[in-house]
């Protein structure tokens, strides 16, 4: 009868389970399968009962240039949000547009993001083919510290690369405007996709982000990504994340149309 292999000792085991987990890069690891603490699902509005409410407020025709004009309105169950290419914001002198909306309200109360606590945004997102990337700004979600105007802190931007337009979540307020996440607009436009962000306040905090093909959650990947030392601090009150169209108009004006951006299916969780 042949001998049995001999059996390694329980210690050379354990070592060699220890090597091999230190030698896999972090970046093969998908971020889905990190270990997170629990989260307490704390926003979760529905447009159709809460409506506006949803929000700390809404920030379009500050000039009241426009007064007939509706830039942010609930259709059926998602918010949608307009903007025409003759509008312009009460500040840059001209050079810039707006319709976002600002913070999280779940029954009457408003949500605050404070350093130290991480918390995840998810969301639900289509954009039309008339929504552009620029060759300025244009950011489709900010974050932003009321009391100081300070930020924007992270975003998520569309942008260009030459002639291919970009979406992509950025450490905006970083040195450079490091990306996060980073992919080609036009595979994602005429179509509903998710969004998600996990953001752990502070002036050296941490964000992640990733970009689904799709809706919900389980929709196919198209970009992810996530940094640290990302600068997202409270500054003594609190970190707002605002939705909507904010663009320079110094673009080229085949860039700058009338169009509209869509979103259902928000919901904030704090770890």
């Amino acid at each position: 009868m042949s001998e049995s292999l001999p059996q390694p000792s329980r210690r050379t085991v354990l070592r060699t389970l220890a090597v091999t987990a230190l030698a896999a890069p972090l970046a093969l690891r998908p971020l889905t399968a990190l270990a997170v603490p629990a989260a307490t699902t704390l926003w979760h509005p529905n447009p159709a009962t809460d409506g506006l409410k949803a929000f700390e407020g809404i920030e379009a025709d500050r000039g009241n240039k426009h007064p007939g004009r509706k830039y942010v309105v609930v259709e059926d169950d998602h918010y949608r949000f307009n903007i025409w290419a003759d509008d312009r914001d009460t500040t840059g002198g001209g050079d810039r547009q707006r319709t976002e909306s600002k913070g999280m309200v779940q029954n009457g109360t408003a949500l605050k993001m404070h350093n130290g606590e991480t918390w995840t945004i998810n969301y639900d997102m289509y954009m039309p083919s008339s929504l552009h990337g620029t060759s300025k700004f244009t950011h489709i979600f900010q974050t932003k510290t009321p009391s100081t105007n300070g930020g924007p802190w992270v975003t998520i931007d569309l942008s260009r690369d030459g002639s291919t337009e970009i979406i992509q979540a950025r450490a905006y307020a970083n040195s450079g405007s490091p990306a996060i996440a980073k992919t080609n607009l036009a595979p994602l436009r005429d179509k509903w996709i998710n969004i998600t962000l996990t953001l752990t306040p502070g002036s050296k905090g941490k964000a992640a982000a990733i970009i689904r093909s799709g809706a919900g959650t389980s929709a196919p990947i198209a970009a992810q990504g996530q940094l640290s030392n990302v600068n997202i601090p409270d500054e003594g009150d609190y970190v707002r994340p605002k939705w909507g169209i904010y663009r320079s108009v110094q673009s080229a004006k085949s860039d700058i149309l009338d169009t509209y951006l869509l979103f259902k299916n928000y919901t904030a969780s704090k770890a």
